[in-house]
């Protein structure tokens, strides 16, 4: 017998043998219908596995993330077995689940797969689907696996094996389909009543540009189909709201192949309302005792050598700058906190000097491959909100607590409500992955798990999920769609204050160690902007936005008084122009509505012989008639109650 251990805390005997699917008719067939996989002893596997030991079991179901990814990896072979049916012959590279639906990269041969074949594929793929055929795993040798992808004439398997160790290779088969493949899938194919298949596009094969370029189809499925419609709807509503497009509409940024890709461009617009998310952080900043710093775009390469981030970073880093001197060369900067280490080396420290933080909006660079970029969520060169704090042990929680409290205060400014905190702990059954003492790690443990209790925030602990130099927090957030974005990340570091040899001197007057944390509320400017854009669909919070209030005269003769109220408004500190053009009033309306200008004053001869202004609001519509001086008063409440984090 085993003794297996359900979420709520309930343990089950059970004989040895005893599959998780077995389990779940036990406590209800309603509950097995709805089972993709199970998750024994942290390890998700197939609900069909015999159970051969003790341990903690989760059953998997669509509502679980890990549950989707089972049912998208499982769609993926299905797909692959209806393209055998139209493509004979095509070969297989990889078919992983994505965070919304799946790939699969193939090789066609000289028959190329298009969107024109979509609808036959999907068609293919329902029909298949609905012969509930099972996903039956096998394990075979290495030389099994060989002979069957070489009889198969699929070089991509081939190559995949020769990585592989005898004794840990499985395949999976599904009706008429067999596939290389480590699990775990659902238990049948009857449980996919939805498909869509999304875009085709070109991949190399493993990432290699000197690689075969293979075809790359993108698809998603749903036990429903009312959900596959709920997604395609979401979907064109994230098509209206992409940063891309409106980043171009409202005069944000923009690219330019002669400058290089992945290297924004920030238009005057966007690089206000930068300048004013970066003044908004920095007061914040100043407030709560971070001091400013600057550093260089480059550094030796031996900073980044002593730091480990050539090792890391190196091959995707740019090409080193070589000098004229002899073996020197520089790096541009992949990131900011080996130049903080040594702005902290610069000089002696004491135990009362800490914690000292260091803040700076630094640019780093790093070469993602062409196919890679996207937007400004992926780019080449970007700006990290950046700051180290360098503490005493004993001072870890009060410091994890005020960079919490800070995050939630940008959240609050820039109205993102929905989010969860993710505590990162390091795996205890295999230390040897991470550096510093025992000691160390359960107090910053400790202190990571208290300050987010002590805040109220929603947590998930994911065990084994800490950075090799120490524990850390996520702030994964979601978007107006409910699209999960990690915007705000706080880590602990042991590891480079090893490295570079900082010290301070304590009370005991011997030299000792600080902690590191390092954090970023942005993460960086340019992935934080198209996270923002696309939350509020362009329609910035007053205090942020480009252009605040635009001017509308009814016609030509009000154009003084209109420019008479918006030098009143920019004497206030309000964003303000005047529309000029010899255009009907209507037209100026819906200009400004598509500029999501906030505010639009409407001035003719009533407001002119009144000193007042007709109030519209983007999206809502009229608001009445006030005084030009009440207007003022109404904006500057709104910015200040929005900028305090109310």
């Amino acid at each position: 017998m085993i003794q297996i251990t359900l979420p709520d805390g309930k343990i089950l005997e059970k004989p040895v043998g005893t599959t998780s699917m077995d389990i779940a008719k036990g406590i209800s067939e309603g509950l097995a219908r709805n089972v993709l996989a199970a998750k024994f002893n942290g390890q998700v596997i197939d609900a069909s596995r015999p159970l051969n030991s003790n341990g903690t079991l989760e059953l998997l179901t669509w509502d679980h993330s890990e549950g989707k990814s089972t049912f998208w990896h499982s769609s993926a072979h299905l797909m692959a077995e209806a393209l055998e049916t139209f493509f004979p012959g095509i070969k297989f590279g990889i078919g992983p689940p994505i965070e919304n639906g799946f790939y699969y990269d193939v090789d066609p041969g000289d028959q190329p797969i298009s969107s024109e074949d979509f609808k036959k594929i999907e068609d293919k793929m329902l029909e298949l689907a609905r012969q509930s055929s099972q996903f039956v795993r096998r394990e075979v040798s290495k030389e099994e696996a060989f002979q069957y992808f070489t009889e198969k004439g699929d070089q991509y398997k081939l190559d995949l094996i020769k990585d592989l160790q005898d004794g840990t290779i499985t395949f999976y088969s599904q009706g008429n389909f067999t596939d290389l493949c480590r699990g775990p899938h659902i238990p049948d194919t009857g449980s996919i009543k939805a498909v869509k298949l999304m875009s085709v596009a070109g991949a190399y094969w493993r990432g290699d540009e000197k690689s075969k370029q293979l075809t790359r189809i993108y698809g998603i499925t749903f036990p429903k189909q009312k959900e596959l419609t709920e997604y395609l709807t979401l979907l064109e509503e994230a098509k209206k709201r992409d940063h891309r497009k409106l980043g171009k509409e409202l005069e944000l940024f923009t690219f330019s192949e002669k400058v290089g890709m992945g290297l924004p461009l920030w238009l005057p617009k966007g690089a206000q309302l930068r300048d004013r998310l970066e003044q908004f952080l920095k007061k914040a900043q100043l407030k709560a005792g971070y001091l400013p710093v600057v550093t260089p775009h480059i550094g030796n390469k031996d900073l980044y050598v002593t730091s480990g981030h050539y090792e890391k970073y190196g091959a995707d880093s740019f090409q080193p700058i070589r000098t004229p001197a002899e073996g020197e060369e520089f790096f541009l900067k992949p990131m900011n906190c080996p130049h903080h280490c040594e702005i902290y080396k610069s000089k002696p420290h004491s135990y009362k000097e800490l914690p000292i933080r260091y803040a700076e909006f630094g640019t780093v660079y790093r070469y993602e491959q062409s196919g890679e970029l996207h937007g400004l969520t992926r780019v080449r060169g970007f700006t990290q909100d950046d700051a180290h704090l360098f503490c005493r042990p004993d001072q870890v929680k009060d410091e994890f607590i005020k960079v919490i409290d800070l995050v939630l205060f940008v959240f609050r400014a820039l109205d993102f409500k929905e989010f969860i905190a993710q505590v990162s702990l390091r795996d205890p059954e295999n230390k040897t992955k991470y550096i510093g003492t025992d000691e160390n790690w359960e107090k910053a443990e400790r202190a990571i798990v208290e300050a987010a209790a002590e805040r109220g925030l929603n947590t998930v602990v994911e065990t084994g999920e800490a950075a090799f130099y120490g524990p850390k927090l996520d702030f994964m957030v979601k978007d107006a769609l409910g699209r999960k974005w990690q915007l705000g990340t706080i880590q602990v570091d042991y590891n480079l204050p090893e490295r570079f040899e900082l010290e301070y001197t304590g009370a005991d007057n011997q030299k000792h160690r600080p902690v590191m944390i390092h954090r970023a509320p942005f993460g960086s400017m340019e992935r934080f902007i198209a996270v923002l854009i696309e939350h509020c669909a362009g329609n910035f919070p007053l205090w942020l936005s480009p252009e605040q209030v635009i001017i509308l005269g009814i016609s030509e003769k009000y154009n003084d008084y209109a420019h008479k109220v918006s030098e009143f408004l920019k004497n206030s500190d309000i964003r303000a122009s005047v529309d000029e053009r010899d255009e009907k009033i209507g037209k100026k309306i819906r200009d400004a509505e598509i500029r999501k200008v906030p505010y639009m004053l409407i001035v003719g001869e009533k407001e002119a012989a009144e000193n007042t202004v007709s109030v519209r609001k983007h999206g809502q519509g009229d608001m009445g008639s006030m005084s030009f001086e009440k207007f003022s008063e109404m904006i500057l409440d709104d910015v200040k109650a929005r900028m305090s984090g109310n």
